[in-house]
């Protein structure tokens, strides 16, 4: 199954899927609002703005999975997320990236290895996985990899090419 295909719902509850990002190149990413890493909301907003234009996205899944460093209610999580960093792009609904109840986003994302060739559960908060124009996934970074970094913008625009 390719992730386009797979129920999500909106940050507002509404069913939904990833469909409407069949052609454009996608990071996938596992966000929280009260862990250390979360001025990586910044670099995202900026990959979003530099990329948006040509066909990129950046999604992002809130989680509450580590340490529960997103407790906040739906609300609460696009209130932040809008007045702290000027999100942009698209939220879904909170969901598990591990464990047994984890998204079948996240089983199918999961199943790609990382530079090192580590495949498997997601780390912590700010993991993340590009996808190409057609729902292959072409990379998984680190959560400490900042979203600006080399490796990514490369892929990035490998992949818009």
């Amino acid at each position: 199954m390719e992730i386009y295909d797979i129920p999500v719902r909106t940050l507002a509850g509404e069913p939904g899927d990833l469909g409407a990002l069949r052609g454009k190149v996608a990071l996938v990413v596992n966000v929280a609002s009260r862990c250390g890493l979360t001025p990586q909301y910044a670099g995202l907003e900026r990959l979003q703005e530099k990329y948006g234009a040509e066909g990129f996205t950046v999604v992002g899944f809130p989680c509450n999975q580590f340490m529960g460093q997103e407790p906040g209610t739906s609300e609460e999580i696009a209130t932040f997320c809008s007045t702290t960093y000027g999100v942009s792009f698209p939220l879904f609904e909170k969901i598990e990236v591990n464990g047994p109840d984890q998204h079948p986003v996240y089983q199918e994302l999961t199943k790609h290895a990382d530079a090192d060739g580590t495949a498997g559960d997601v780390q912590w908060n700010f993991e993340k996985f590009l996808v190409s124009r057609d729902g292959q996934v072409l990379g998984r970074f680190r959560p400490r990899t900042e979203p600006e970094d080399a490796s990514i913008t490369e892929a990035i625009e490998g992949a818009l090419r």
